[in-house]
């Protein structure tokens, strides 16, 4: 049975609350602008079936006759009002980022956590084994590391779609695109646990549990794995910025996700072609949430490693 209570639930909720942690996020401005502006898009996302005007990929809840609706102006035919406008289809524009960014955040989410599973499966191999495997994971990291990681994931993605039968490619486009975007960035995770690895496994903890005869994936994943986990988190809450921008770059190229599946990237290529003929909000907003969650998350990134760094404290 477990020591925990629930007497002493209020006192393990105190001392988070007075950890170090939390004091450098609730005394740091952009930490709690940041936080507050990506809980808000977040919660938006997950909740959009709930608090969006109507589902924008519903054909049923489309009226032609709104399309192209200024934001919060009267339409000239049906009179109704929407906040962020309409675009060429009626689409309520509001409604369109709530879905779209639901989509870029699945996967922004499934792409860094694909790629840090990946990344600490190697990375703990190879600083744990050594000698021509760890060789031969480093060569190939350094080969990755020369090419731009938006076009391996370009790469991936047209060889993977190749091998997917076309009466499967929409379907599987979603699950493509997180494994193109997560192979693009596994290598980032890999070096940093490899060198963790290699300092922790020379402590005497782990020699301890040598001598005990503990096998060494018990030692890996009970030993060495947390005492790694501090720098990946960091690097998992930046690389969740960049599988975002990455995905609605692809989507943008026409490369990503099907019209049928969304995503502010989508968003972003259909309003690009109505910016020079007037309707400006077809792009404009879309742009702006895109920009302020990729913002957000990142800037949250940059204040935990500050937060997690000892030589800043």
């Amino acid at each position: 049975m477990s020591d925990f209570t629930p007497e002493d639930r209020p006192n393990a909720l105190r001392r988070a609350w007075d950890s170090d942690l939390a004091y450098s996020f609730r005394t740091s401005p952009v930490a709690l602008v940041s936080g507050v502006v990506a809980t808000l898009i977040i919660l938006g996302a997950v909740l959009a079936p709930l608090i969006a005007p109507h589902n924008p990929f519903d054909p049923a809840t489309l009226n032609l006759m709104d399309g192209f609706t200024p934001p919060m102006e009267p339409n000239a035919f049906t009179g109704n009002v929407y906040w962020l406008g309409t675009d060429n289809q009626g689409r309520d524009v509001f409604s369109t980022i709530l879905y779209g960014a639901r989509t870029s955040l699945f996967v922004g989410f499934a792409a860094v956590l694909f790629a840090m599973t990946l990344g600490i499966t190697l990375g703990l191999i190879a600083g744990f084994r050594g000698g021509w495997l760890d060789g031969l994971l480093m060569r190939v990291a350094d080969v990755q590391l020369t090419f731009p990681s938006i076009l391996l994931a370009l790469l991936i993605f047209g060889v993977a779609r190749g091998f997917i039968p076309a009466a499967y490619r929409e379907a599987m486009a979603i699950w493509v695109l997180i494994v193109a975007i997560g192979l693009s960035d596994w290598v980032q995770y890999a070096r940093v646990v490899r060198g963790a690895t290699m300092v922790e496994k020379n402590k005497e903890y782990v020699q301890a549990a040598r001598v005990i005869g503990a096998h060494p994936v018990k030692i890996l994943v009970r030993h060495i794995l947390p005492n790694v986990m501090g720098p990946v988190l960091v690097i998992a809450t930046i690389g969740l910025a960049l599988a975002i921008i990455a995905e609605a770059t692809l989507s943008f190229l026409g490369v990503g996700l099907p019209p049928t599946q969304p995503s502010l990237g989508t968003l972003i290529r259909i309003g690009q072609g109505f910016l020079f003929s007037g309707e400006w909000w077809i792009l404009a907003f879309p742009s702006a949430a895109l920009l302020a969650l990729a913002l957000s998350v990142n800037l949250l990134g940059d204040w935990l490693r500050d937060a997690l760094n000892p030589r800043l404290r």
